[in-house]
């Protein structure tokens, strides 16, 4: 341990000023002088010392005050005082630690006395100095390693989702371009079958009585008449399945890390498609009704996965509040807008049961839930925060009133 540290020695007697001043000068401290409380108080302002030794008794502002005032301000509250006074009664003792000061020295005072107690406070001043930045450090560090750890959950989570779905795209995908090929030759062929029954009915109009019993058992015109029925929606519901699969693959892009030019639109409803089953009514709620209302928007150059698994995060928190919160008619309203030339927004609001402005403030916080025990890890708002805001320069507001609901806002340069 260096003697370079500055001490400030206050005191409104010249000659003890000297007699201590000689003393540390001797030993190599750097000194600064005050003869009043006030000066005292202007030079720990604009030059701060490592130690304060101050006196009591002196003129206007006394030793008591001026340390009072010291500790009473962030700035200079951590520098350490050692009073230095011919007030030597238990009370005066007593109040000098009460305001704050870490050592109290009876004038007349032992040279080495004084020296082995600023060297002791000074060695306890820097080691405490050193330990929180050694705790800030780390304390740092374990907030990038929980930051670090968050992103690779949820980019596993969300990777591993994206590929299951790419899977399931991929083997409904060839079945269902099968059967919807065939269709069409299905329903040419049967068109033909249909017109050689209905040229026979013409030229015979009076088949055998076996052949019309028959007819009647099966109920001709019936058959006829369904058969175009069932070929219609069996097209329709191959069509929705083929709809379906495009949605699960534009979902499943988790894996492009690059900025590409997006259609947000198709984003928003692809993971609409794989909340479906959650958006439908169960015993315990009502369905829950999506409203889309989509503005004009230019395609916006972006990580299309990390969105859709922002608009994952957010759609799924929406169904969570209206579950938790249930009403007679529960609702998600998305819709878009163009802002400025340069910036598009993305709104998701549900009527669940909102929240105080105490929770909003934390909800983007790593680890922060207001879901039950169990069933949320606090992470979907940070990791979407942080895409949103720092990947793509962007933001993410919220905006949420108690028993009336919660919107989100999602602003994106159209140039990431």
């Amino acid at each position: 341990m260096t003697n370079s540290s500055t001490i400030l020695v206050v005191d409104d007697t010249p000659a003890n000023l000297e007699v201590v001043c000689d003393i540390l000068n001797d030993v190599g401290y750097e000194i600064a002088t005050a003869i009043d409380g006030d000066r005292a108080l202007k030079r720990v302002q604009t030059h701060p010392p490592d130690l304060i030794l101050l006196d009591i008794q002196m003129p206007g502002v006394d030793g008591f005050e001026v340390c009072r005032r010291l500790k009473a301000d962030a700035e200079t509250a951590q520098i350490p005082v050692i009073f230095m006074t011919a007030l030597g009664d238990t009370n005066s003792k007593v109040k000098g630690f009460d305001l704050g000061a870490i050592d109290y020295i009876t004038k007349p005072f032992q040279e080495r006395e004084l020296l082995a107690r600023i060297k002791t406070h000074l060695q306890i001043s820097q080691l405490t100095e050193a330990l929180e930045k050694t705790v800030e450090e780390r304390t740092t560090a374990l907030a990038e390693l929980q930051h670090t750890q968050l992103q690779m959950i949820q980019s596993e989570k969300m990777s591993a989702l994206g590929q299951m779905v790419a899977g399931i795209a991929h083997e409904i995908n060839n079945p269902i371009n099968f059967i919807h090929g065939n269709i069409c030759h299905f329903n040419r062929y049967t068109q033909d079958l249909l017109h050689v029954v209905q040229a026979y009915q013409q030229h015979c109009p009076d088949p055998p009585e076996a052949l019309q019993d028959l007819m009647a058992e099966i109920d001709l015109e019936f058959l006829t008449d369904d058969i175009q029925k069932l070929l219609h929606s069996t097209k329709i519901g191959t069509s929705r399945i083929t709809e379906i699969v495009l949605s699960l693959r534009n979902f499943s892009r988790l894996d492009e890390s690059n900025l590409k030019l997006v259609n947000l639109h198709e984003g928003i409803d692809s993971t609409l498609v794989i909340l479906n089953h959650r958006l439908k009514a169960t015993a315990d709620r009502p369905e829950i009704t999506v409203i889309r209302n989509y503005g004009e928007l230019p395609l916006v150059k972006c990580y299309a996965g990390q969105l859709n698994q922002v608009f994952m995060n957010l759609l799924s928190n929406a169904i969570d509040a209206l579950e938790q919160n249930q009403k007679p008619q529960s609702t998600i309203r998305i819709w878009t807008e163009s802002i400025s030339n340069q910036t598009v927004a993305i709104h998701i609001a549900d009527n669940g049961g909102g929240m105080s402005e105490a929770l909003q403030l934390r909800i983007f916080n790593p680890f922060f839930t207001t879901k039950p025990v169990g069933k949320g890890t606090g992470l979907g708002l940070s990791i979407s925060y942080q895409i949103i805001c720092e990947r793509h320069g962007g933001e993410l507001l919220c905006h949420s009133t108690e028993k009336e609901g919660t919107e989100f806002v999602i602003e994106l340069p159209i140039q990431a």
